[in-house]
Formats: C-alpha cells, sequence, structure tokens
C-alpha cells in the first residue's frame, strides 16, 4: 500500500512538472518576481495575526490528532493550553499595567533621563514580519529541525512556530548591518541548530526540576543564555561557602515559612516599589496586592498548560517509537509558560526586576531604563532557575550579569533597531530611541551581527562558547542519567 502511494505521489509530480514547463515565459517571469514572496508575506502576516494562544492550541490539536489520539481527549488538551497560555497573556497585562506607573512615577520623582525607551518585544516583531526574510526563514527553520531529526542530530521537535520570529530576527539584523541576504539567511540556520540543540540539553532539567518529562523549552531568548548559566552554576560549586548557600522555595517551604511563599514576596516587592514610588499607603497596598495576585495566579495557568502538554508528549512519544524504534526520548519544544507553576521561577523573576532598575540607574554605558521588558524576567530566568536546581540565590546571582548585558546591549541596538521599526512601519516620536530591554538585548543575536562583521573578539570567543557548551552537554547527560 505504502509503495503505490508513494508511486502514484511520483507520477502526479511528474504530471504537475510537465504543466509547469507549459507555462508562457511572461507567466513565468511574474512568479520570479516579487509578487509571489508578496503573496507569502501577506499570507504570513494574517497567519501571525492570531495571539500565541489562538495559534499554538491550533497546531497542538492537530498533533494530537496525528500521534492517534481520541478528538475528544486531543481537543481538551489544545484547550488546556489555549486557556492557559491566555490566563498568562491577561496576567501579565495586568501586571504590566500595575507595575509601569510605579516605575514612571520612580523616574519623574528621582528625575531620571533615559534617551532610550524600553517599548518591550512587539517592534521586534514587527520588523522581522516585515523582512523579506521571513518568508523563508519559517521554511527554513521547520526544515533543518526535520533533516536533524532524520539524521539523529536532535531529539526536539520545534512546534513552537509562534517564536520562530526570535530566530528569523537575527537574519534581519544581520542583513541589515551587512547588506548580504546570504549572510542573513546563514545567521538563521547557525541560531536555529543552536537553538535546537539547546532546547536538547535543556529538556534533562524540565523533566528533572519541572516535573516535566518529554517537554523542553523553546525560546532563544531563555534557551540561548543556558551555556552560561551552567558554567556559573559550576563555579558556584566550586567556591566554598557559597556552595553550601541555598534558598529553594519549591521543596523547602516548611523549613522556611513565609519567605518560601511566592504571595509574600510579591508583597514584599510591591512594598518596596511603592515606597520607591512615593505611593500613597492605599496605593502602595493594592500595588502590594496586585503583585502577590499574579505571584499566585500565574503558577495555576502554568500548571494547566503543563495538564494540556503532558498526555500530548507521551501520544507522540509513542506514535513516533512505534514506527521508528531507535528513535527515543523524544522531546516536544514549547513556551515558557509550562514552568510559571515553579515557585523559584516565580520568585527568582520577581526579586530580579528591582536588582534590574538598581542596575540600570548605576551600569556605566547604559541607556535604557528597564519598562516594557522588564516583567520578562520571569520568562526568561525559567531555565536558569532549573539549571541552579531552583536554588534562588544561585539563580539571582547568574541574573545580575545577565540584566547588566541586556542593559548594555538593548541600549547598543537601539539606533538600529529604531531605524528598522520606522521602515516596518512602527510610528514614533521624532529623534525617539525604542528597544527591548531583553529581547533586544539577547545576547547571541548581538554576537551574530558582529561575527559576520568580522569582528575579532567575536571571533575569538568562538573556542570560549564551545568549551561552554560542551560543559552545558556534560551537564544535561549527567541529569538524564540521574
Amino acid at each position: 500500500m505504502r509503495f503505490l502511494l508513494l508511486t502514484r505521489f511520483v507520477n502526479v509530480c511528474e504530471q504537475l512538472a510537465l504543466i509547469l514547463r507549459k507555462i508562457p515565459f511572461s507567466f513565468t517571469g511574474i512568479l520570479n518576481s516579487g509578487v509571489i514572496m508578496e503573496l507569502i508575506k501577506q499570507i504570513l502576516d494574517h497567519f501571525f495575526s492570531f495571539q500565541a494562544y489562538v495559534m499554538l492550541p491550533f497546531f497542538i490539536f492537530i498533533i494530537a490528532i496525528a500521534a492517534r489520539m481520541s478528538l475528544g481527549a486531543a481537543f481538551i488538551s489544545a484547550l488546556k493550553m489555549g486557556v492557559g497560555f491566555a490566563g498568562i497573556f491577561v496576567i501579565f497585562g495586568f501586571f504590566v499595567d500595575n507595575i509601569k506607573p510605579a516605575v514612571e512615577a520612580i523616574i519623574q520623582l528621582r528625575g531620571l533621563n533615559y534617551p532610550v525607551l524600553d517599548v518591550g518585544w512587539p517592534p521586534l516583531a514587527a520588523i522581522t514580519w516585515s523582512s523579506s526574510l521571513a518568508p523563508i526563514s519559517i521554511p527554513l527553520v521547520i526544515g533543518l529541525n526535520v533533516l536533524m531529526l532524520a539524521t539523529n542530530t536532535t531529539r526536539t521537535i520545534y512546534i513552537d512556530i509562534w517564536n520562530y520570529w526570535h530566530l528569523a530576527l537575527a537574519g534581519t539584523f544581520v542583513f541589515a548591518t551587512s547588506d548580504n541576504y546570504f549572510l542573513g539567511l546563514v545567521a538563521v540556520t547557525l541560531l536555529t541548530v543552536y537553538t535546537i540543540k539547546m532546547s536538547d540539553w535543556t529538556a534533562p532539567h524540565v523533566e528533572k526540576q519541572g516535573g516535566l518529562p518529554g517537554v523542553t523549552i523553546s525560546p532563544i531568548s531563555v534557551i540561548g543564555i543556558l551555556p552560561f548559566s551552567v558554567t556559573m552554576d559550576y563555579i558556584y560549586d566550586k567556591i566554598p561557602g557559597l556552595n553550601k548557600l541555598s534558598y529553594n522555595p519549591q521543596t523547602s517551604g516548611a523549613r522556611i515559612g513565609l519567605v518560601s511563599e511566592p504571595m509574600f514576596i510579591g508583597v514584599i516587592i510591591g512594598v518596596i516599589l511603592g515606597l520607591a514610588a512615593d505611593y500613597s499607603v492605599k496605593s502602595l497596598l493594592e500595588l502590594s496586592i496586585h503583585i502577590a495576585a499574579v505571584m499566585f495566579l500565574l503558577p495555576q495557568c502554568g500548571g494547566l498548560i503543563g495538564d494540556g502538554i503532558s498526555p500530548v508528549s507521551e501520544a507522540l512519544k509513542v506514535w513516533i517509537q512505534h514506527r521508528f524504534p531507535k528513535k527515543n526520548k523524544l522531546y516536544v519544544a514549547v513556551d515558557t509558560g509550562v514552568l510559571m507553576h515553579h515557585k523559584s521561577v516565580m520568585v527568582t523573576g520577581i526579586i530580579l526586576m528591582p536588582i534590574a532598575l538598581l542596575i540600570s540607574l548605576v551600569l556605566p554605558g547604559n541607556k535604557t531604563l528597564p519598562l516594557g521588558d522588564l516583567p520578562n524576567l520571569i520568562s526568561i530566568m525559567s531555565v536558569t532557575v532549573l539549571v541552579s536546581r531552583g536554588n534562588v540565590i544561585r539563580s539571582v546571582l547568574t541574573g545580575i550579569p545577565i540584566v547588566a548585558t541586556f542593559l548594555l546591549i538593548a541600549s547598543s541596538l537601539a539606533p538600529l533597531i529604531t531605524k528598522l521599526s520606522a521602515q516596518a512601519g512602527m510610528a514614533m516620536a521624532d529623534g525617539q530611541l525604542i528597544t527591548a530591554f531583553t529581547d533586544g538585548g539577547n545576547h547571541f543575536r548581538y554576537y551574530l551581527i558582529y561575527l559576520f562583521k568580522g569582528n575579532l573578539v567575536a571571533v575569538c570567543l568562538i573556542p570560549v562558547l564551545l568549551g561552554m557548551m560542551f560543559l552545558t552537554y556534560r551537564r544535561a547527560k549527567r541529569v538524564e542519567c540521574e
């Protein structure tokens, strides 16, 4: 049966080829122009106009059906993921609405002046999808993932299409700075391979610390710092005294008491921000309760996403292993929402927010005050927390240099981001520079820009990066065997 289907498919392809040969030259000329590319771009623009909590459940449902789950079970799993992600979007929106006025009040009260405005990730997504690289980047990423699966160079099924723009943005930056389309595609290829391998090496930590077998994390903004996080944790193990310090609210709640409760940490951070913003007692208490509510509700949404993805991951694993017995231990790459149930993840991100504000005030060369992307620290630090085995002390220490470099890179790339945003049709005040604190400060994208410029420092860093990646690989193997 399979041979007959293959034969019919080949015959159809041959007939299609004969038809295409008969197409008039003038029509093929139209095809070879930008008409097809523009059509693809319009389709992609419409496709990505849907929110992530609509798109991702759709793909999860398709995968669940393909993995032979029942229609009802597939629908419920997809619905749980959609509702969980929608809840996270709503809660983060609520969080930003509450924390932004406090940060703005601190800026005005202290007379601070920063020329670069942190507006978060939306301009970066707009830059990506308006680029001529975008229509090619999506099939390129999918093709690379399929090739790596076929050649057994990965165990990750990278289905998180919403986050493909993170990979395409690297190519857009390289293309914009080098004026070389080919180098832009090479940048997308390198970052895709790197990201998929980081997903491979993140999976054991997600299973061990997050309790989610068969699942890994997808965004480059999160797993891209994995080698640095592993290296820092390795160094902490070698420092007497520090290697004994531990604060893990995920596992030691009964012993530590109130300090282990994320809601309590939220209240404390709310009080600190309220005092710094010179809030009234009423506003200070409201802010504290709002942040505490975020700390409680986010893990509930994260748990719902985990409940949705786990049956699909298990069904997909069984389906693939039945047909390809040698392909075992496959992982499904998804967004960080699945980790929002982890108390240490929540506490680390919340603690780093006021620290990030403080660093921005004293860091030489910084021109950005973190604002739009500030809440994203919870997501960014999630995998670092898992690598640190839930130890908030280590996670925060690792987060400090990460935050500092985010600020410097985001400030450095502000002119490029502002220019490309204007070209993408985003309106802004004359002379106003914009950036994104975390996504605009991404280390690997910044590194690729200078690597393709032939920067000597970037070239010399290659052995260092390879060494850190080898250490990351070794740690992943060790965790997997535990």
